[in-house]
């Protein structure tokens, strides 16, 4: 299927004991192991995940697994991820079963039928809540006016990249990554490879609605100013808005003669400034913020234990725990 490029397939993981198996399985039932490996990045899971890895990568010389000393998000899981992976051409996937491995040879294919860099698996989004559905299409919406990006409903971080996309992620050295935005900004060729929907079999997922909306607030902010701008435009016209009332109220006021003070619409022009001002504030803030922690230089994650270790990597055996910039040499 593959010729005779390495396909490596990263499969960030946070509590998949469940899953994490039989997705295995599936993956080298359908792609050709001899030259494919399956790179598991164990995200300081609190459940047995780690130990299904230890036992994968027994069992099937094509496992390799990367353990984060604790759960530092999907974000740094990935990028550890592509910094293990070996392969001419890397596919990322999530370990919760609902990117089906039997979508793989088709990207495969795609890839060398068109030469792409890029290959999107796209989600048809069937059997999907109507309301989620809604929602998501108006804040994709919402980001590509906000954004210098294209980003589109249905393309998540489930593709394939080559070797030069990889290296061109690898080469962005911020902290605060929006990968789904990433991928977009490096650009290269692109082609996309349509699936149906499938949803999670068991278990709930780890992203409630705080680190979805966190998520989306993160799609929004990190890549140009071009929100500053626009809280600058509705300060505007809040300026106005409020300008023309008070001409209302002036007019009024010299047709009608002095009336009793409207208080309530007073209160309300003061809570309607208020969360302006503080929405304005909060805008600011986030960027504030994300200057402060890119200027710490911080590594994204650190590596507790890989598949090539013979112990653990701990503190009181002579080994130090590795940072991510450490990882590409393991």
């Amino acid at each position: 299927m593959t010729g005779t490029q390495l396909v490596s397939v990263v499969i960030p993981c946070h509590n998949e004991e469940a899953h994490l198996r039989t997705l295995v399985e599936d993956l080298t039932a359908v792609v050709d192991h001899d030259r494919m490996e399956a790179v598991l990045v164990d995200d300081g899971s609190t459940d047995a995940t780690l130990a299904v890895m230890r036992d994968l990568a027994a069992a099937y010389p094509e496992v390799r697994f990367v353990s984060l000393s604790r759960n530092f998000g999907k974000e740094a899981a990935m990028l550890a991820g592509l910094r293990a992976a070996r392969g001419d051409l890397v596919v990322i996937m999530d370990g919760d079963g609902q990117h089906p491995p039997e979508v793989i040879p088709a990207l495969v294919r795609c890839q060398s039928e068109t030469g792409a860099d890029q290959v999107v698996a796209r989600r048809d989004r069937s059997g999907e809540p109507a309301l989620r559905s809604a929602i998501s299409n108006l804040y994709y919406r919402l980001a590509n006016r906000l954004t210098e990006i294209d980003l589109v409903s249905g393309d998540g971080d489930f593709r394939l990249l080559t070797r030069l996309a990889v290296d061109a992620v690898l080469d962005l050295q911020e902290t605060n990554r929006f990968s789904k935005g990433l991928f977009a900004w490096i650009g290269f060729r692109t082609e996309i490879v349509t699936y149906p929907n499938r949803l999670r079999e068991s278990g709930s997922s780890s992203w409630n609605r705080t680190s979805l909306v966190n998520y989306g607030i993160d799609g929004l902010l990190s890549f140009n100013s071009r929100p500053l701008r626009t809280v600058i435009h509705i300060g505007w016209v809040a300026v106005a808005l409020a300008f023309a009332y008070l001409l209302w109220v002036i007019v009024v006021t010299l047709v009608n003669g002095i009336e009793a003070p409207g208080y309530v619409t007073v209160i309300a022009m003061v809570v309607f400034m208020g969360g302006l001002q503080l929405i304005s504030i909060g805008v600011v803030g986030e960027y504030v913020g994300r200057i402060f922690m890119e200027t710490k230089r911080r590594p994204m994650y650190f590596v507790a234990e890989t598949s090539s270790d013979s112990r653990r990597v701990a503190d009181g055996d002579g080994s130090v725990l590795r940072s991510g910039d450490e990882l590409g040499q393991i």
